[in-house]
């Protein structure tokens, strides 16, 4: 089976985003850039079907722009075989990325298609669940285990009341939340061997797909600062304090 893994740059989890002075976007200029960690883990779970034997090839694929080919690397070097970038300066919204993932499952034909349930930096939580509908395949979401058995792939996924294990017939989508895994650091050697694995060059174009925007950004903004806290002596204080803030 071949697994099919999309992953994203975005800012790096431990940076603050800083907005533009004029509130057009986020400011991406000199910004450490990294993969999405919910694509991590998804990279790091397909590396692992794969040591079991449950895979064969995991082939992992971004879009967007030519620096990319960094996050594609740095897939490779955690164990992924070959990349696919789909180069795009432009930002690409979910739909137009699930359209250019259901070209390139058409193309690739994997046994399963394993990404984050979102991206860090839009935090739209949508192409998972728009590739499967466009492909009208099962979808398990928010994967905190995926077991393959047989032509089935069991998926426990985290929801409100606990946990609820799925078993879905392969080919199959399936999104990976936080407790699924640790992902590994890529050694030395594996760095190396990256540098030599396939990375394959596209564009949106070549899957007939148009990734002109739907949605335009009218204004981004930071969040409001928050105000101090205040200390009271007493429960009492504590109640005055409430009521005079008209939240008692």
């Amino acid at each position: 089976m071949k697994i099919l893994v999309p992953v994203k740059r975005v800012i790096d989890y431990n940076v603050k985003p800083r907005v533009k002075a004029d509130g057009s976007g986020v400011d991406l200029s000199n910004v450490k850039m990294s993969m999405n960690p919910f694509d991590e883990i998804a990279v790091e779970e397909a590396v692992r079907l794969k040591e079991k034997g449950a895979a064969s090839e995991v082939v992992v694929v971004s879009i967007g722009p030519a620096k990319a080919q960094e996050t594609l690397r740095s897939a490779l070097a955690m164990g992924a075989d070959r990349a696919i970038l789909v180069s795009s300066e432009e930002s690409v919204e979910p739909l137009a990325v699930a359209r250019i993932l259901k070209a390139i499952v058409g193309e690739e034909a994997p046994g399963l298609v394993l990404l984050g349930k979102q991206a860090i930096d839009d935090d739209n939580n949508q192409t998972g669940q728009m590739l499967a509908a466009l492909l009208g395949r099962p979808q398990g979401t928010f994967a905190s285990k995926v077991e393959v058995d047989g032509d089935a792939v069991l998926v426990t996924r985290e929801v409100d009341g606990g946990l609820e294990t799925v078993r879905l017939s392969l080919p199959a989508i399936v999104t990976t939340d936080l407790r699924l895994n640790e992902p590994r650091y890529a050694s030395l050697p594996n760095i190396m061997k990256a540098k030599s694995k396939k990375l394959e060059t596209k564009s949106p174009a070549d899957y007939g797909v148009d990734v002109t925007p739907r949605v335009k950004v009218l204004k981004v903004s930071e969040p409001a600062v928050r105000s101090a806290g205040v200390k009271v002596a007493d429960v009492d204080a504590l109640v005055g304090k409430l009521k005079e803030l008209g939240v008692a």
